[in-house]
């Protein structure tokens, strides 16, 4: 639960690559359902992309290009799930 003194972290960046943050007491406006919604695509997309990893590194006619090219996409994808889990994870109530 988020507390007026707690910020959310958001899964985008600004325009200069740092964090963004929410500071609401409204964990059901607006910004928090597009981010909501948000980590909810993100989590999708990186589940089809283990799935097409998983294909790819079956194969053993993958070019090396494409490998690295998956590298790449599942740094991005694991970026992304780590600022969920992190978001997540600060919201999560803690026992008194």
């Amino acid at each position: 639960m988020t507390t007026s003194n707690e910020l959310r972290l958001l899964p985008w960046s600004g325009p200069d690559g740092k964090p963004c943050f929410l500071s609401t007491d409204d964990g059901d406006g607006h910004m928090s359902r597009l981010a909501d919604n948000i980590e909810a695509v993100q989590l999708g997309m990186a589940t089809e992309l283990l799935d097409q990893a998983l294909d790819m590194l079956a194969d053993a006619d993958t070019e090396p290009d494409d490998l690295r090219l998956l590298a790449k996409d599942l740094t991005e994808a694991l970026r992304d799930m780590l600022c969920v889990a992190t978001s997540r994870g600060h919201r999560l109530a803690t026992p008194e």
